[in-house]
C-alpha cells in the first residue's frame, strides 16, 4: 500500500481511528480494507492512530501509519505534516467523535467520511457509511448535514478482496455440507472478556466434531486458556493472529463468533454462526440477523453462564437442517464488494 507522498498524482487519504484492548481491532481492520481499495485506485493513505493500535492490530506496521494526540487538532497538525496541502479527503472511524470534532478534523481534507454503528449522535461529515444489517438510512434525519451522502447496509460492507474471490466456492461447499466437522471459533481481537476460553471449554465437551479453528489476536486474554485446551484436546488448534482468515472460513463447516465486522465475512462466505455479542453497539445487527434467520443468536456473552454457553453450541452444532438455512439466508445478505463501492463513492470528482 502507498504511503504519504507530497509528490504523488493520486489522491491523499487521511485515516483517523482507533484500536486497543477496549475498544477491540474492528474499526482498524474495516480502515485498512478501505484503504487497500482505495490504494488499488492510485491513492495514497496515512493512518492517525493511537499507541496501543499498532499492539493491537499489527497489520499496520506494514502501512504508512503515524500516532497522534485525542484532539482533532493533534490529527489536523499530522495531516498537514505530511501534505502541507492538506488531504484530499479523510476518514474518521471514531465513536467518541461526533459533529464538533469532526468539524475539525474536516479542515484537513477537501472531503470527509465518517463510519458510525450507533445512529444515536449528531454528525458534521459529506458521507456517512453504516455498513451494519439493518440500520435504517431514515435514522440519520436531523443528525447529519444537508447533502451528506448516506452509505447504508451491507452493499457497502467493507471486506478484504479475498472474501468475495471464495465466495463462489465457499457457497457451492456449503450446499454439500453434511453434520459440521470443522467448527471456526473467532470472537474478536481482543478477546473481551476472555470469551473465547469460555467458548473452547464448553466446546471441548462435544463429542461431535474432527476439528476447532480458534482464532485470537495478539494481546487476547484467552491465549493461554487455549493452548491448554490444545495440549489436552487435539482436536483444537489455537491460531493467533491469523493471517489468511477467509480461507479459514472457506473450510469451517460452521463459526462460533462475535457480532463485529467479521459478521458480514461470515455472510459473505455463507458460513452458518452462532453469534456472541460482545458490546452494546453489536445488540441491534446481532437482533435483525437472528430474526431474519441469518444468524443464531447465543445473546451477551456477559448473561451467558457457562451451561447455557454449552446448550447453545450443542443445539447449534447438532441442527443440520438449520445450519443450511442460516448459510442460505447469510450468503444472501452481502457479495462482498462493499469496499469498492464506498471508494468509489469517496473518490467521486476530486480528480
Amino acid at each position: 500500500m502507498a504511503g504519504p507522498s507530497e509528490s504523488s498524482a493520486g489522491p491523499r487519504i487521511a485515516f483517523r481511528l482507533e484500536a486497543s484492548g477496549a475498544i477491540g481491532g474492528g474499526h482498524a481492520m474495516r480502515c485498512l480494507t478501505l484503504a487497500r481499495a482505495l490504494a488499488d485506485r492510485g491513492a495514497d493513505c496515512l493512518f492517525l492512530v493511537n499507541g496501543e493500535a499498532a499492539a493491537v492490530l499489527p497489520a499496520l506496521a506494514g502501512i504508512a501509519c503515524r500516532v497522534v494526540e485525542p484532539s482533532p487538532e493533534a490529527a489536523v497538525a499530522a495531516v498537514r505534516a505530511a501534505w502541507p496541502g492538506g488531504a484530499d479527503a479523510a476518514v474518521c472511524d471514531l465513536y467518541r467523535w461526533t459533529a464538533p470534532e469532526e468539524r475539525a478534523f474536516a479542515a484537513a481534507a477537501r472531503r470527509l467520511l465518517v463510519i458510525d454503528d450507533l445512529v444515536a449522535a449528531p454528525h458534521h461529515c459529506d458521507l456517512l457509511l453504516n455498513q451494519n444489517f439493518g440500520t435504517d438510512a431514515a435514522g440519520y434525519d436531523g443528525l447529519l448535514p444537508p447533502g451528506c451522502r448516506r452509505l447504508i447496509g451491507l452493499d457497502h460492507a467493507l471486506l478484504r478482496p479475498d472474501f468475495p474471490a471464495l465466495r463462489p466456492a465457499a457457497l457451492a461447499r456449503r450446499r454439500e455440507m453434511a453434520r459440521p466437522q470443522t467448527i471456526l471459533v473467532s470472537l474478536g481481537l481482543t478477546d473481551v472478556g476472555g470469551i473465547t476460553g469460555r467458548v473452547c471449554a464448553a466446546l471441548a465437551t462435544i463429542p461431535d466434531f474432527a476439528r476447532a479453528e480458534v482464532v485470537l489476536g495478539p494481546v487476547a486474554p484467552s491465549i493461554a486458556r487455549v493452548r491448554a485446551i490444545a495440549a489436552a484436546d487435539p482436536r483444537f488448534r489455537c491460531h493467533v493472529g491469523l493471517e489468511d482468515m477467509a480461507r479459514a472460513m472457506l473450510e469451517a463447516d460452521a463459526a462460533i463468533g462475535a457480532m463485529g465486522s467479521s459478521s458480514w465475512e461470515r455472510c459473505c462466505l455463507g458460513l452458518p454462526t452462532l453469534a456472541v455479542t460482545l458490546a452494546d453497539n453489536q445488540r441491534p445487527a446481532a437482533q435483525a440477523l437472528a430474526v431474519s434467520g441469518s444468524v443464531a443468536l447465543a445473546g451477551d456473552a456477559a448473561a451467558l453462564d457457562d451451561a447455557a454457553l454449552r446448550a447453545a453450541i450443542a443445539a447449534f452444532l447438532g441442527d443440520t437442517d438449520g445450519l443450511h438455512r442460516l448459510s442460505r439466508a447469510s450468503a444472501a445478505l452481502c457479495d462482498g464488494l462493499g469496499a469498492g463501492r464506498v471508494a468509489e463513492a469517496l473518490l467521486e470528482g476530486l480528480a
